[in-house]
């Protein structure tokens, strides 16, 4: 861990964000905080993490085609030390909770004012982790709901987000998943990035296997 100004470092495909942050952070807070770098996929991250010695990594959660779920988790294996902020473009709690599984020490939504960043990353360095009060509210609410299907995925997924689950398990490439969907194939591997950290698998093949045993290939057989 640095001793001067804390290193961070940011994960997120969309480099103009990863910038207007590096910015913020260096002109409102550059005697607590020093950028070193970003990468724009989460195969890239934990690299990155190692040779600039980061004190915090910042993971967008929607990075394909790896996850940042994923991302998080090999961050954490690697370097245990590395606080991790996970950020998301929506509000989505099964995200929130995956994210916090991997090993996440706090989690924003990016609709928040990237000025009040600056708080929530000196939490962090101080030891404490960062969950806005009604997101934690929300968390523990559904931790305690009855759940209606084997660990309650299915009822607490749309039926769109099924219709895709059920295409990953048939083992379709990103550009079949599309067409149906009606969507391009860039939104296609968003939304699949996406429904990977809510299910909290790290790839389609246990997407695929969770499928079979929450029962869904059973009412959805296959062909």
């Amino acid at each position: 861990m640095s001793e001067g100004p804390h290193t961070v470092v940011i994960v997120d495909d969309h480099a103009l964000f990863a910038q207007g942050l590096a910015l913020l952070l260096e002109s409102r807070a550059g005697d607590s905080f020093r950028v070193a770098g970003s990468a724009t996929a989460g195969e890239e991250a934990v690299a990155l993490v190692g040779k600039n010695r980061a004190d915090i990594a910042v993971v967008d959660l929607a990075l394909p085609p790896l996850g940042g779920v994923e991302t998080i988790r090999r961050i954490r294996a690697a370097y245990p030390a590395t606080k991790i902020l996970a950020l998301s473009g929506t509000e989505d709690l099964e995200l929130a909770a995956a994210a916090l599984r991997a090993g996440a020490d706090g989690y924003l939504g990016k609709s928040a004012d990237p000025e009040v960043l600056v708080a929530p990353l000196l939490s962090l360095m101080a030891g404490v982790r960062v969950v806005r009060g009604e997101l934690l509210d929300a968390l523990l609410t559904a931790a305690n709901r009855p759940a209606r299907t084997a660990d309650g995925l299915v009822d607490r997924l749309s039926p769109r987000d099924v219709e895709l689950w059920l295409l990953l398990a048939k083992g379709l490439e990103t550009s079949e998943i599309s067409k149906p969907l009606l969507v391009s194939e860039r939104t296609a591997k968003r939304m699949i990035a996406s429904l990977l950290h809510r299910l909290g698998v790290g790839n389609r093949i246990e997407a695929a296997a969770l499928a079979g045993r929450c029962g869904l290939l059973d009412e959805n057989p296959l062909t």
